[in-house]
């Protein structure tokens, strides 16, 4: 790399660009029939799209933490302002969800940025504990505000429709999830590369010396509290669409913690380890409920016990990786690439 143009830029070799088009292409193969042979179950297309949605709402919790260097705690509460948005433009204002979804995505960063203004003054631990408060506000809010979200009713979420025409049934609307998991990612790789993405990282790494070269602290702080709830806003609005019902119970405390532990055991400030983390954190509990049945047959005692230990999965790998891994899945799927690219003099 000779150039900061070669250092930034998105794919480092064109190998691994045809890699990311083969990889996008093979996904849009996914929900076809070949032959008279499904490629996917529902349920494999189910996990797919979970991946989908969650990883743009962890996306935006990355940036927020990973490249700005600030915490929050009331992720899913934004995630879920999304969803009710979204599903309350379509019911209430008849707009299309075409439309319904970027909007709501808008209508999330403005709470964002509210309750973001905390971070001009406050951080660390005091930071997370005003972002706790929000995650209780909000859902408070969901339970209360009938008009805009049900109450504890909750409020149906009409199916996604462009220029007309309905999207319906997962194999469908699995290619609106991919659509914008495709632009999503790339406006954040290209975020990064701007001026204010550096300012972000420069906030991260030493406050006070982004402050001696002009880098407006405030802005850039309450900045990324509104990106990652827009984030948060778009992947909520299309969780929303997806189960066409939107209830507050979905977006408790544990949520957020998820959010958390994605963007942790992927790897902070890094794009391609959120996708890493959000992939292993729902095949997670899946894979362990598979391990339960397997051998539940054999050891009964063992199935009950694994039916217990799905939860509490979640805080032991989040501890573990943060002990054992702290740079995530991104820092070690690096170490395998350079191992390999030396072999067999990788030392």
């Amino acid at each position: 790399k000779t150039s900061y143009r070669r250092d930034t830029t998105i794919f480092p070799t064109p190998a691994s660009r045809a890699f990311a088009i083969a990889g996008v292409l093979l996904l849009c193969l996914a929900p076809l029939q070949i032959g008279g042979i499904t490629l996917l179950s529902p349920y494999q297309l189910n996990l797919l799209m979970q991946i989908g949605y969650y990883g743009i709402a962890a996306l935006g919790l990355n940036i927020l933490v990973g490249f700005t260097g600030q915490i929050s705690l009331g992720h899913a509460a934004f995630f879920g302002f999304g969803a009710f948005a979204s599903a309350w433009l379509s019911n209430r204002w008849g707009i299309p969800v075409f439309w319904s979804i970027p909007l709501a995505g808008l209508m999330t960063t403005l709470v964002g940025l509210l309750f973001g203004i905390p971070a001009t003054r406050i951080k660390g631990l005091y930071l997370a504990i005003a972002t706790f408060t929000a995650q209780f506000i909000l859902e408070d809010f969901f339970a209360r505000a009938d008009w805009f979200t049900g109450g504890s009713a909750g409020t149906m979420a009409p199916p996604f429709s462009v220029f007309g025409f309905q999207i319906t049934g997962d194999r469908q609307y699995f290619y609106v999830v991919l659509a914008y998991v495709v632009l999503m990612y790339l406006l954040a790789t290209n975020l990064v590369r701007t001026r204010d993405g550096r300012a972000f990282i420069a906030v991260r790494d030493h406050y006070l010396s982004a402050e001696v070269m002009g880098i407006n602290l405030t802005k850039y702080r309450v900045l990324s509290f509104g990106v990652a709830a827009f984030y948060a806003g778009i992947g909520g609005a299309l969780f929303g669409h997806y189960l066409s019902f939107v209830s507050a119970e979905s977006f408790t405390i544990l949520l957020s913690i998820q959010f958390l532990g994605m963007i942790i055991i992927g790897g902070l400030g890094s794009i391609m380890g959120t996708l890493l983390g959000t992939i292993f954190m729902v095949l997670l509990p899946e894979s362990i409920q598979w391990l339960s049945q397997t051998a539940g047959g054999a050891f009964p005692v063992l199935k009950e016990g694994l039916a217990f230990a799905k939860e509490g999965a979640i805080g032991l790998v989040i501890v573990l990786f943060l002990i054992f891994e702290p740079d995530g899945l991104a820092h070690r799927w690096k170490m395998i690439k350079a191992y390999w690219k030396h072999f067999p003099f990788s030392y």
